[in-house]
């Protein structure tokens, strides 16, 4: 097209064979539009630089926008607190736009928790919801009512690999478990791995991290199948048990070097157990980055963190959840990853 002229829907919808409600269709992304049909109105939009009125539309809409953000409950210093500060820059974000953002916590331990914030959720009428999952039978529940309702959902942190939601943003969790035991391991003679994982719910419902486990676990079974993993289970609540649990795992194991990783962001719990006991002689491996982490990767009782940021994601998923709202933004890609950055003691202290 020559430089001035206006492209119209009709035009595109000409010119791709299809109807004006179809192209309306794929530039909302509403609707059962075939891929044939997604494709080439897609095709055409980009080869007539086509650009739909933007202000005409939000001024023509009559409709109320609301988002609701879902994610645990959390302590100043902890993990979600950082996601938290990600949404207070999504919702100033949203707030440009006149669509309120609202959040609802719920306790990562207690599946009856979930449901009530998921209640909430829906009391609050959402036109768009964006969920960190903890309890994958509930979230399955949970997001097909929101199909039902017509609500859109992304995912943050982590996602249901084979539900069909509009977004995720957040670690490629598979093959940041497959780089975590790269990273244990690192080519080294090893007889045995442990892997630290936090006693959740007591039905067992809440396993945030199994798919990161999967890659960890196929890595091991690819490059050292002989090597045994175990899984100790601890209380993050509960310090004295934690000791406890440690002790007997040290106990029943008399070779001092162990390999240890831990797939949440509490890695600082067994630094805290190493530290009090003096030992030195172990490899550990974690994630994500909080304050008592990065001191204990400082102090040397955590070799490496495998860091992302969590602030990053939850504003991302906002600001596109709010455009996707008002302006029909199509997002490029359904899998927003992000990086997997890798910290040692002596790059740590400049992440944030």
């Amino acid at each position: 097209m020559k430089q001035g002229n206006k492209v119209t829907i009709n035009e595109v919808a000409k010119m791709s064979g299809v109807s004006k409600g179809t192209v309306d269709r794929v530039l909302h992304n509403r609707g059962e539009v075939s891929e044939k049909s997604r494709a080439r109105v897609l095709e055409v939009i980009q080869e007539l630089g086509y650009r739909p009125n933007i202000y005409a539309s939000l001024l023509a809409s009559k409709k109320n926008h609301k988002i609701v953000c879902i994610i645990p409950e959390f302590s100043a210093g902890e993990f979600w607190e950082l996601t938290d500060m990600g949404i207070t820059r999504g919702r100033d974000f949203a707030a440009g736009y006149g669509v309120p953002v609202i959040t609802v916590q719920y306790d990562q331990y207690e599946v009856e928790s979930f449901r009530r914030a998921c209640a909430a959720a829906l009391d609050e009428n959402p036109t768009g919801i964006i969920i960190a999952p903890m309890f994958r039978i509930e979230t399955l529940n949970f997001v097909n009512e929101l199909k039902h309702r017509g609500i859109a959902y992304m995912y943050i942190d982590s996602r249901l690999e084979d539900d069909d939601y509009l977004a995720y943003f957040g670690m490629p969790m598979y093959q940041s478990g497959y780089l975590c035991a790269d990273l244990l391991t690192d080519g080294r003679d090893i007889r045995k791995v442990y892997i630290i994982r936090i006693a959740r719910d007591k039905k067992g419902l809440s396993d945030p991290t199994v798919t990161r486990r999967t890659g960890f676990c196929d890595y091991m079974n690819g490059y050292y199948p002989e090597v045994a993993v175990e899984n100790v289970f601890i209380d993050p609540k509960d310090r004295k048990a934690i000791f406890d649990r440690l002790d007997a795992m040290f106990e029943n194991d008399p070779d001092p070097l162990k390999y240890i990783a831990m797939f949440n962001s509490r890695i600082y719990l067994v630094a805290d157990y190493l530290r009090e006991r003096n030992i030195t002689t172990c490899r550990v491996v974690g994630f994500d980055v909080v304050e008592r982490n990065l001191a204990a990767v400082r102090e040397g009782f955590v070799q490496i963190l495998i860091a992302q940021h969590s602030d990053g994601q939850a504003f991302a998923a906002i600001s596109a959840m709010t455009e996707w709202l008002l302006l029909g933004k199509v997002l490029p890609k359904k899998d927003n990853f992000t990086q997997m950055d890798i910290l040692n003691r002596y790059n740590c202290d400049y992440y944030m």
